[in-house]
């Protein structure tokens, strides 16, 4: 039995003479490229924000080992790019060359270019300290360091860098507000960034980087050390960054890289050095890749 009540909630619910009724519907990623498609891609050139990155023919080289083959592939100014692929196909690799960090392995070297605003940062000649301020990077674990305040790990770069700031605390609350940190950190600037979580530490190193007004942040998978709630607010900070710079990030999470990059690379090297296969919108390399390694391996087939 139903009582009065019941019919006349029911009976608000039907359209009235003359009007349709509204239906509202809910939809749930159910792969992928589900995912991936719910997100808006940002088009190149859309935002003139930021520099764009190009590679050229980029080999690497450690000794007598080549591992890195032939990497072309440009980063639009305003975009996320996901490199992804299986352990030791040369991903990471290949983001320390875009900001010549594989060189501080005694026995690298590198064919080809990168281009940043045109010009090749591996020209003679190039200020390599420069270039690094220009292209930041943020590593796997959080590393702060240990014996500094929190307010200072921001701007240890800027004194490394010996650059001039007007306002340091202008500057600190605008980079822990970017890198979503300020609301829980504005009252600890003082205290050790030991005594903050892993988590809050990561996007303490990203407010480091940004402190020297990068152009582009290159990040070697962020999230790995971090627990599912660090793990959003990473990525909330991401898509956030990427309105005013290039960000390239490694990722093994293949549901990270749906979330949060426009474009995604796949590398792989099939025994000998790594390449990248293609490179894609995202939606499309989760939905209809091209190369059928690709799809095998983003079906979870292999890796």
């Amino acid at each position: 039995m139903t009582n009065n009540d019941d019919l006349a909630q029911n009976a608000n619910l039907e359209p009235k003479p003359g009007e349709k009724k509204e239906m509202k519907t809910q939809t749930t990623p159910h792969s992928l490229a589900d995912v991936a498609s719910s997100r808006e891609v940002k088009q190149p050139g859309t935002k003139p924000l930021g520099s764009g990155l190009e590679a050229r023919g980029v080999h690497a080289w450690f000794g007598a080992k080549h591992a890195l083959k032939d990497v072309t592939l440009d980063f639009a100014a305003g975009t996320v790019t996901a490199l992804i692929g299986p352990s030791g196909c040369g991903k990471s690799t290949f983001l320390r060359t875009l900001n010549r960090m594989h060189e501080f392995i005694p026995t690298a070297a590198l064919a080809g270019e990168v281009l940043l605003g045109g010009k090749d940062i591996y020209a003679s000649g190039t200020d390599v300290t420069k270039i690094r301020l220009r292209i930041g990077m943020v590593f796997q674990k959080p590393n702060p360091f240990p014996s500094m305040t929190i307010g200072q790990n921001v701007l240890s770069g800027i004194k490394l860098a010996q650059l001039k700031v007007s306002n340091t605390d202008d500057l600190l609350e605008e980079c822990l507000t970017r890198a979503g940190l300020w609301d829980e950190a504005k009252d600890r600037l003082n205290e050790h960034a030991s005594a903050l979580s892993g988590g809050q530490q990561q996007r303490l190193c990203i407010a480091r980087s940004l402190a020297v007004r990068p152009e582009v942040l290159l990040m070697d998978e962020p999230c790995s050390a971090l627990d599912p709630g660090s793990t959003l607010r990473i990525e909330e900070t991401i898509r956030h960054l990427s309105d005013t710079m290039t960000i390239v990030i490694v990722t093994h999470n293949m549901q990270q890289a749906a979330r949060v990059s426009d474009y995604t690379a796949f590398f792989l090297s099939d025994g000998g050095p790594g390449q990248m296969v293609e490179c894609a919108p995202t939606s499309e390399i989760f939905s209809r890749p091209k190369d059928q390694r690709t799809e095998n391996y983003v079906t979870g087939r292999f890796g």
